[in-house]
């Protein structure tokens, strides 16, 4: 098993219950991306274009504290896994920010993330955008129904290719627009099989849905 696994995709997808999940079952310590205490992602859905900056640069400082408290931690080397990999925080930089703003948050992130620890394994999960339009609608969070079809189709284009071109580590994309891996047993089961036996390099899981 690897000891420090990242768990990605765009929004509606299923990362964090998904991480919550293999944390639990592996018992590994658990890394969250915490949306609830970005101030300026409200104001984001919002008005997109008045607060991008903020919100990005909220969200690049509180990822690097928590991944420098991890790199302060190694000693200990508990297992680790997080719901988000630090190298895509630009996808959503480049989406939202335009270009003089673009250029002063890489000023800051190759500042802040220049000795990162790379995960062993990465779980990329995909899913085609009006299925993740249908997921975001279902879990109705208010600020989260401001997201716009154009946006969010844009957002898992660039996830897409981010991952086609992906080799840092070992990955694993999963194709979850038929499964639940959340409260689904045995999707969730057939995918923790996999994750067992999985050798290194790029790999694909993409299973039939449960009928269970």
């Amino acid at each position: 098993m690897p000891s420090f696994i990242a768990v990605e995709g765009p929004i509606g997808v299923g990362k964090t219950s998904l991480t919550k999940r293999l944390a639990d079952t592996f018992n590994y310590e658990i890394l969250l991306e915490k949306s609830d205490d970005n101030p300026f992602l409200d104001r984001f859905y919002k008005n997109p274009k008045q607060h991008a900056l903020s919100t990005q640069l909220f969200f690049l400082f509180q990822r690097t504290a928590q991944i420098q408290k991890l790199r302060q931690e190694d000693m200990f080397e508990p297992a680790r896994i997080a719901d988000f990999l630090i190298d895509k925080d630009q996808l959503f930089a480049q989406q939202n920010l335009d270009p003089d703003e673009y250029e002063l948050y890489l000023n800051v992130y190759e500042h802040l993330t220049l000795e990162a620890p790379v995960p062993d394994l990465v779980i990329y999960l995909q899913a085609p955008t009006n299925v993740l339009l249908e997921r975001i609608q279902k879990r109705a969070i208010n600020a989260e129904q401001l997201i716009e079809l154009g946006y969010l189709e844009n957002l898992n284009d660039a996830y897409t290719e981010f991952f086609h071109y992906y080799n840092r580590t070992s990955l694993l994309i999963v194709n979850s627009a038929e499964i639940d891996l959340v409260s689904n047993d045995n999707d969730y089961n057939q995918l923790v099989e996999y994750i067992q036996t999985l050798p290194n390099g790029t790999h694909y899981f993409n299973p039939k849905a449960s009928l269970i």
